[in-house]
């Protein structure tokens, strides 16, 4: 699987992050979560927390942490949970590390697409929610991402998380209007993004097993790590 490398993608890879500033962060929980994720996507957060709650771990990693509103909501298996933040964008880092300051997380600035700073076969889970429709190329590439997150993972622990697809999903027509807007922007990278393909990087050796469910433009998925 060829790993994207270079200026140019980590510029792009930026500019899926750019979003998220000082100004629009205090937003994002209401217009993403709250408007955005069940009207346009179809998919609201409460089907996204459960997600969370069926997978996440005692000592758990967060990629792409957007503003840390699923780790502030669910309930972790452990009253003090070692978990780690990494992000490419130091706002939206600051900003999450400070939401979940009661778990004093560990806040990492780091590419996905580039491997992960964080212990290897450490962790109990690996959460990506929202992430990778704003990483750059289709998903048989950004499967990298997906390798990344199981070889932080132990055996038996779960990488797990969401995203907009453009194809073999059931858009609403609104959707399709906010995808050419976001790709046009340089917000969202998912034009290539195919259902088939995402169950083919669920199906590499890393996995040992998987759940996928679709709800409208949303794949929400968990594997568990081999």
């Amino acid at each position: 699987m060829p790993e994207p490398t270079g200026v140019t993608t980590e510029a792009e890879v930026i500019a899926g992050q750019a979003m998220y500033t000082r100004w629009t962060l205090p937003a994002y929980d209401v217009a993403v979560l709250g408007i955005a994720s069940p009207l346009v996507w179809g998919c609201g957060r409460r089907r996204l927390l459960r997600n969370y709650q069926d997978n996440i771990g005692a000592r758990h990693v967060e990629l792409g942490v957007g503003t840390g509103w699923f780790l502030d909501h669910c309930s972790f298996p452990v009253a003090r949970p070692r978990i780690t933040l990494v992000d490419l964008n130091p706002t939206a880092l600051r900003h999450t590390a400070d939401r979940l300051a009661r778990y004093n997380p560990t806040p990492v600035r780091a590419n996905v697409l580039e491997p992960l700073p964080v212990p290897a076969r450490e962790h109990d889970s690996v959460g990506l929610n929202y992430l990778l429709h704003c990483v750059p190329g289709d998903l048989r590439t950004k499967g990298v991402v997906l390798a990344h997150a199981a070889a932080a993972t132990r055996s038996g622990g779960r990488v797990f998380g969401s995203t907009v697809l453009t194809h073999g999903v059931r858009p609403r027509p609104q959707a399709r209007l906010f995808l050419r807007a976001l790709n046009a922007r340089g917000v969202f990278h998912n034009v290539d993004d195919r259902l088939d393909d995402l169950r083919e990087q669920l199906e590499q050796p890393h996995f040992a097993s998987y759940d996928l469910t679709v709800h409208r433009s949303i794949a929400v998925f968990s594997a568990v790590v081999r």
